[in-house]
């Protein structure tokens, strides 16, 4: 259990530096074309589903190459 968790803590750090790195860059991650967004008068809907698929078929081809060993 204990090396799952920092497996999960480690995968999470280097998710949220390329966010990070990719955000400096000025690439649209999240604000990709077809992403819902409703703004309304005093709040903000977002939802990212085309950047949900993309990160879900990154995710899968993945787990998919290393999964072949």
């Amino acid at each position: 259990m204990a090396r799952l968790l920092i497996v999960a803590g480690f995968v999470l750090v280097l998710l949220g530096v390329a966010v990070w790195v990719l955000g400096r860059l000025h690439l649209p991650v999240g604000r990709l074309p077809g992403d819902i967004v409703w703004r309304g008068k005093n709040s903000t809907f977002y939802f990212p589903i085309v950047t949900s698929l993309l990160l879900s078929l990154i995710g899968s081809l993945i787990l998919w190459l290393l999964n072949r060993r």
